[in-house]
């Protein structure tokens, strides 16, 4: 696929928000895959062009990075957690379930380029394990049937959620939000669950509250009532969200 006029231009405006335009050769790489589903030869000297850098220079990057892809990813990009504490709560029998299932090994993608299949590292979801993702969203509390039955539905075109985040778009049209270039989707779907929630229950429960930014850690000095406002509003908003989850489960 050739890379469009546009493609060059948004390119561009990727470097023209940093000081350094180099700075910007991560989002760019996001660019390039969800115009071309992966980091082709022309992504990168695309990128090269643009930075005035080596596509040896770029190409040290695309490599370096595993959410930067030299295959071409399907429709869904599905990563089943595998490290410890994921793997213990039944993610590599996720895992394998789903390669049986799929018909593939890690890293590959089903005939009809609608899933690639990755085992991924820890995403810090360990409160909800095991854990799998839909193109970097969360899915939380996952089975081997639960697991199935999700692949299935994207693979059918199903209109699937998200458990803390929006509803699943397309392995491309997700690049593209990574790449700088928002969806309007940051606000749907809840934020937090009642298991992300339990430290902050603790705190105030104990009456911990965190230190002011211009003072000693340890002073026991308190934020001010703005930043202590801004706090509680972010606080509450996810609490809501989670009270409103657990009504329409009821």
């Amino acid at each position: 696929m050739t890379l469009t006029t546009e493609t060059y231009d948004e390119l561009r405006a990727i470097g023209a928000r940093y000081p350094e335009a180099r700075s910007g050769l991560l989002p760019m790489l996001h660019l390039v895959q969800s115009v071309e589903g992966r980091i082709t030869p022309e992504g990168i000297e695309a990128c090269a062009e643009v930075l005035g850098i080596t596509a040896a220079d770029v190409s040290g990057v695309a490599t370096f990075y595993t959410m930067y892809k030299r295959r071409p990813v399907g429709d869904y990009h599905v990563g089943v957690c595998t490290n410890t504490l994921c793997a213990v709560m039944g993610g590599d029998q996720i895992f394998s379930r789903l390669k049986e299932h799929l018909d593939v090994g890690n890293d590959e993608t089903t005939e009809d380029g609608k899933v690639t299949l990755e085992h991924i590292e820890c995403n810090a979801a360990c409160d909800y394990a095991p854990v799998m993702t839909v193109n970097w969203e969360f899915m939380d509390n996952m089975t081997p049937d639960a697991a199935v039955g999700l692949v299935d539905a994207l693979r059918d075109g199903a209109e699937v959620h998200s458990t803390r985040g929006p509803r699943i778009v397309t392995w491309r049209e997700a690049e593209r939000v990574l790449a700088g270039f928002p969806d309007d989707l940051a606000d749907e779907g809840p934020a937090a669950g009642p298991a992300s929630l339990v430290g902050l229950g603790i705190a105030r429960d104990r009456g911990w509250t965190a230190p002011h930014p211009d003072t000693d850690a340890g002073s026991g000095r308190t934020a001010d009532s703005k930043q202590e406002a801004v706090a509680q509003a972010d606080t509450g908003r996810a609490e809501t969200e989670t009270k409103q989850e657990e009504g329409s489960d009821d």
